[in-house]
């Protein structure tokens, strides 16, 4: 079985954002999306719209330099946190 980043999608309510995308992205996220379905690591065919939350989520969590800053606002500013999020 292929191993991907991404895993089961959730379904949450969504906030609308208006992207666009170069061409060869679009292409990569449709190839995503079909090789996803057909590792049965989604129930029905994803759209590759629905791709990119998680993919952005995902990359926000793995990206250190980010976590580190937003580590370091917290601590400048405390309840930062909790307000946010």
């Amino acid at each position: 079985m292929t191993k991907l980043k991404l895993g089961p999608l959730e379904d949450d309510k969504p906030v609308k954002l208006t992207i666009e995308l170069p061409a060869a992205v679009f292409r990569n996220l449709k190839s995503y999306a079909e090789i996803l379905t057909r590792s049965g690591r989604a129930a029905t065919p994803t759209e590759p719209a629905k791709l990119i939350a998680p993919m952005i989520e995902r990359f926000m969590a793995t990206d250190r330099a980010f976590a580190k800053a937003r580590r370091n606002a917290a601590q400048r500013s405390p309840g930062s946190a909790e307000r946010s999020g």
